[in-house]
């Protein structure tokens, strides 16, 4: 069974990756889709930085949210071949 890593694992190295979730629900709702979607795709992603809230307007309205986030992951060990 695979352990789960974390930031705090002795000897980790850990890779941020800055990106930005949409939605037509809210801020929280833009960064939860940003983790979902790097989650796809990226193993080990243990933390969440949320550096920026902004939003489209139409018509007075917000009609879009963005939530520029820094995704934090562990980095895996090269593999050792022999």
């Amino acid at each position: 069974m695979a352990t789960k890593k974390t930031h705090a694992d002795g000897g980790a190295v850990v890779r941020v990756a800055e990106m930005v979730g949409t939605s037509t629900e809210g801020w929280e709702d833009a960064a939860q889709r940003a983790v979902a979607r790097a989650s796809e795709t990226i193993r080990h992603v243990t933390g969440l930085d949320l550096i920026r809230s902004t939003a489209v307007v139409k018509d007075g309205r917000i009609a879009e949210y963005h939530a520029t986030v820094k995704v934090a992951f562990v980095v895996e060990p090269a593999a050792i071949e022999s």
